[in-house]
């Protein structure tokens, strides 16, 4: 039954390692930051979790001392790592760097930043001004 727990934690580990791999690959060779983003928060991401959850295998199954810290670890990575990578996209977009070429027109009035107004007239929209929200 060991060497099926080692088995088990030593693809987890080569998982994790060709996830890491690929993730730190990408973001080296991509050409922007746009396309850059994707590689450390989806593979990386992946490869660091397998390779918590490997830790977390090897210690509760082969040397018999559960941990819950890779668990809590792995969660807490999974919860920031896309956020962090909006963010950052978000930061990229407001700064307008040779983005809105590339972009396909937004769908309403607004543009994708939200922040930016589509048009000629930067005229806030009807009822956003002083007052908004206010009980008539």
């Amino acid at each position: 039954m060991a060497w099926l727990s080692e088995i088990l934690v030593s693809a987890l580990i080569l998982i994790g390692a060709l996830f890491l791999f690929v993730g730190s690959f990408g973001l080296v060779k991509l050409p922007d930051i746009m396309r850059r983003l994707h590689a450390p928060t989806k593979s990386t991401t992946l490869g660091i979790g397998a390779l918590l959850i490997a830790s977390m295998l090897y210690f509760a199954l082969l040397q018999d001392a559960p941990s819950l810290h890779e668990l809590v670890i792995t969660v807490f990575l999974f919860l920031t790592a896309p956020i962090t990578a909006h963010m950052i996209s978000k930061a990229h977009i407001l700064r307008n760097i040779a983005l809105q070429q590339s972009l396909p027109a937004p769908p309403g009035e607004e543009g994708w930043a939200t922040l930016d107004r589509v048009g000629p007239d930067d005229d806030p929209p009807p009822g956003a001004g002083a007052g908004a929200g206010a009980p008539k």
